[in-house]
């Protein structure tokens, strides 16, 4: 595992309506972060299919956690699910995670 890698989860209520809302009371996101620069690595999420997992993926790796406003841009242009709203929701709650670790200097070395 690369040293400079953390995980963080965000996670939102979901709109009435949808399949994911059947399965789960909440999206779950889960995205793999450079500690150090912020740029996202890699992302699931807890929507129903592969297909929507695999969309809100490529919108969110390679973008970099600090910059908000263009995630949030990427799916209000790309992402017209009905999770759209909690998706956000979601990253955003990762975001200022990241924020309070980095100004924490939180460092976890239980190796």
């Amino acid at each position: 595992m690369d040293t400079n890698e953390i995980l963080i989860t965000g996670y939102a209520k979901l709109p009435q309506g949808i399949t994911a809302k059947e399965l789960y009371s909440v999206i779950a996101v889960g995205l793999i972060i450079e500690r150090n620069s912020g740029v996202i690595i890699d992302s699931d999420c807890s929507l129903a299919t592969e297909l929507a997992k695999g969309f809100v993926k490529k919108i969110l790796v390679g973008t970099n956690v600090n910059d908000i406003e263009t995630i949030e841009k990427k799916f209000k242009k790309h992402y017209y699910g009905s999770a759209r709203k909690a998706i956000i929701s979601a990253v955003k709650t990762c975001a200022e995670k990241y924020k309070q670790i980095c100004e924490s200097g939180e460092d976890y070395n239980e190796d």
